[in-house]
């Protein structure tokens, strides 16, 4: 079975402790049990998210977040199939953004819209994978 990876962003409603305790709880429980490996950049003022597996349970869980109303105007960036998991044992990495994601300033400028913000934020996500398996290894 092919495996599909979304990746999308969005600005958070009632961002706070609780109100990501329970993304967190959500996300996690239904990942689980739908196959879905992957990682949520969360700051302030932006979700950057990478979802991964069975393409109709990625798909499903997105439409989800989509109609989930503590995102607001979400934005799918990617969307492609793949043959390995940048998460396979995480079925929801939480990562306060680091240094290296689009400042506030640059979100605010239009860095989630421009054209290239799909390839960009795969390489936010690709680096975070990688720090990931340098800290296990």
């Amino acid at each position: 079975m092919p495996l599909t990876q979304i990746i999308y962003a969005s600005q958070p409603f009632g961002y706070d402790d609780a109100n990501l305790a329970g993304i967190f709880l959500d996300a996690r429980r239904c990942n689980e049990r739908d196959g879905i490996t992957g990682a949520l950049i969360v700051r302030g003022d932006l979700y950057l998210q990478l979802l991964e597996g069975p393409k109709l349970m990625v798909e499903a869980a997105y439409d989800r977040i989509v109609k989930d109303d503590r995102h607001v105007n979400p934005v799918r960036l990617m969307q492609r199939e793949i043959d390995v998991r940048l998460f396979p044992e995480w079925s929801m990495l939480e990562e306060r953004a680091p240094s290296w994601v689009w400042s506030i300033a640059e979100v605010r400028g239009g860095a989630v819209e421009r054209f290239s913000a799909g390839q960009e934020a795969l390489k936010f996500f690709q680096r975070l994978a990688a720090a990931r398996c340098d800290m296990a290894g």
